[in-house]
């Protein structure tokens, strides 16, 4: 067990009502596209006042690493607690965040965590890095959320297939045959050294001709879901995730394409002088939606040959 005389965080003032604080910290979701280090969150309901979370991250020496936490709704909407699981990296870490109004636009906000419970110093240490980007990832998001409007932009496409879901994921798992079976991928360097854990850089083309090298972490979720998050960028963005999800219907499955992306504001020259945010997010919604809606095409047309075989 770690040693521990107290719990450890500070409080930080934000340019932002307490609600929107609170809600920010109520649903995880957008922390894959704002945390630098989240990948995917999910939420599950338990009740009024209940939910249990899991946070899957990647670290700078690109190891990916996953907590699930329970947490708990004071009802006036002033404190969440939270225990990290025994199935968590983090099990024993217990917490609170604390949203405090100071007047109708600034809210003090903290994140308190005990780390005593914890197996190990290199534990309470990810602890302390996770609670550090989490305060800060609220607060600035709470703080830019006009800004961010702008900037972020969420979308999906759905496709019907008409065939089973583990043939339409195997076509969007095996990333290292895309060069082989999409015209926009020339080059996928993946490795997975964990099962379902890849790391890629790859090498693609936008529609309109525009070379572009990402690197990229995903994790994959058999026949469910396969997220990522690109860890190397293009010069337009701040952040880009995603995921391919497969929801099973009565008559098949829909198969979906979720992009997010952050446009960095002082790259907008790079679509040409003059490019305004409305015109990124134009162009990003195009393009993106274009070579993911080619990855699914193909994922359909694989999936229904093999219903029909």
């Amino acid at each position: 067990m770690v040693t521990s005389q107290a719990p450890v965080g500070e409080s930080v003032t934000v340019d932002a009502p307490a609600k929107v604080v609170l809600d920010l910290i109520a649903d995880p979701d957008p922390l894959h596209y704002l945390a630098p280090s989240v990948v995917s969150a999910e939420r599950q309901s338990d009740g009024e006042g209940k939910d249990t979370v899991t946070l899957w991250s990647v670290t700078e020496d690109e190891e990916v690493w996953s907590r699930t936490q329970q947490r708990v709704f004071e009802a006036d909407g002033s404190k969440v607690t939270f225990t990290d699981t025994k199935e968590s990296s983090l099990a024993g870490l217990t917490g609170t965040w604390t949203v405090r109004a100071l007047d109708g636009e600034r809210t003090e906000l903290s994140l308190t965590q005990d780390t005593s419970g914890l197996a190990d110093a290199g534990a309470a240490g990810r602890a302390e890095e996770a609670r550090q980007v989490l305060l800060a990832t609220v607060a600035d998001a709470a703080a830019r959320r006009q800004e961010l409007s702008d900037l972020v932009v969420d979308f999906r496409d759905p496709l019907f297939v008409g065939g089973a879901a583990e043939d339409a994921y195997q076509i969007l798992y095996e990333a290292d045959r895309w060069p082989e079976r999409l015209e926009h991928v020339s080059r996928i360097d993946l490795k997975e050294d964990v099962p379902n854990i890849q790391f890629f850089d790859m090498d693609t083309t936008t529609s309109d001709g525009k070379p572009h090298t990402t690197r990229s972490v995903r994790i994959c979720f058999p026949h469910r879901k396969i997220v990522y998050k690109q860890i190397g960028l293009p010069a337009l963005l701040d952040a880009h995730t995603g995921h391919w999800l497969f929801t099973p219907t009565r008559e098949g499955l829909i198969v979906e394409s979720r992009h997010v992306a952050v446009i960095k504001p002082s790259a907008l020259p790079v679509l040409g002088e003059g490019t305004t945010v409305e015109d990124a997010r134009r162009y990003l919604r195009r393009v993106l939606s274009t070579n993911s809606m080619t990855n699914l095409r193909l994922s359909k047309t694989y999936a229904e040959e093999r219903a029909r075989a």
